[in-house]
């Protein structure tokens, strides 16, 4: 298994996050995600970490649809896999309403077409030819006037996979039968087969792919404790920041993570959890969450447990770990991310 973390610019000083970065790399880190949720762009820090980096791959986790055009986005990751000799992925996602339509304006409407016509689009793009495309949600060039079809100045000099974040059956049905990786969350190992890789393997049969042409990338906290009473005392502080999930991410009518939770057997505390959160009642939400459902989806417990987990990872079908290091400080952080990594190497070879 190959190990990744993310980090976000508007997350804390940059300065502590690049160091940060920098760090993990010499710890034989492989992959460092920049997410793009309501703060800092994906793009900006990862240029900048492409110049103070020399071997660590460096992906977009994720460029959000709706926020640029398809071949924007295809410019981007040009320039961005340019920047880094070859070191880009490029992930894309498309959001929730709330931010797509909230915060950008953009109608999240069909979500699933503008992530295959954007897909398309880019691929395209990357191709060199002259960029021709007649969707549902995209027409180049715009039908009605003088433009005419054209090609991109740019060509990528190295392979830049494309890897989608999805959650919901038809989303992870399309990654399979588009995408070269999928970025995934809300992981149970237990019940991703049918949660999450009955979707995979859809798609994949439908492109006539099998699990092999596509890098599972899940992600969660990892956090090493002494004994089981001080992991009690740890999940329960764990307990509200799922619960923001299931009930605060989204919007009224839409959270992939609840309904990700819901499938994989917490259906009616994900409901309820939701219900509480949204009327106002955080700590009533934060109290329905058991600790299962916060081990269940973390690499949370003594230096054991968290190896033996890894293994239920790695035995699920995962291929890249995403590891979010728990610590206070820059120190703490790069402690629990290194002893973490070796015990991927031990695990997953």
């Amino acid at each position: 298994m190959r190990t990744a973390t993310t980090i976000e610019a508007s997350g804390g000083p940059w300065r502590e996050t690049v160091e940060f970065v920098a760090e993990a790399e010499k710890l034989g880190l492989d992959v460092c995600w920049v997410a793009e949720a309501w703060g800092s762009d994906a793009p900006s820090p990862l240029g900048f970490l492409a110049a103070r980096t020399e071997r660590i791959l460096l992906g977009s986790g994720v460029i959000q649809l709706g926020t640029r055009s398809p071949v924007a986005i295809a410019q981007t990751a040009i320039t961005l896999s340019q920047l880094s000799e070859g070191r880009f992925l490029l992930g894309l996602g498309a959001s929730g309403p709330q931010v797509i339509e909230g915060l950008h304006g953009v109608p999240f409407a069909r979500p699933l077409a503008r992530m295959r016509e954007t897909v398309e689009i880019v691929r395209q793009a990357f191709g060199g030819g002259k960029i021709s495309f007649e969707g549902k949600e995209f027409r180049l060039p715009l039908p009605g006037g003088d433009a005419v079809p054209m090609r991109l100045s740019a060509r990528p000099e190295h392979e830049i996979p494309i890897y989608v974040a999805a959650l919901s059956p038809a989303m992870l049905r399309l990654t399979g039968e588009v995408a070269d990786g999928w970025l995934g969350t809300s992981f149970v190992p237990e019940g991703a087969g049918q949660a999450y890789f009955s979707h995979l393997d859809e798609g994949l049969a439908r492109a006539g792919r099998s699990r092999a042409s596509l890098d599972v990338c899940q992600g969660a906290e990892v956090a090493f404790v002494e004994d089981e009473d001080a992991l009690r005392v740890y999940v329960a502080g764990r307990k509200k920041e799922l619960a923001f999930s299931l009930g605060g991410m989204g919007s009224a009518g839409t959270n992939f993570y609840s309904d990700a939770y819901g499938r994989q057997g917490w259906a009616e505390v994900a409901a309820e959890v939701r219900r509480r959160w949204q009327a106002g009642d955080r700590e009533g939400a934060a109290e329905l969450v058991t600790e299962e459902m916060v081990l269940a989806t973390t690499l949370i417990g003594t230096e054991e447990m968290v190896r033996r987990r890894l293994a239920v990872w790695r035995d699920a079908g995962v291929n890249t770990v995403r590891l979010y290091p728990a610590g206070e400080t820059l120190g703490e952080k790069l402690e629990t991310l290194g002893r973490a990594v070796e015990l991927v190497r031990e695990v997953g070879g």
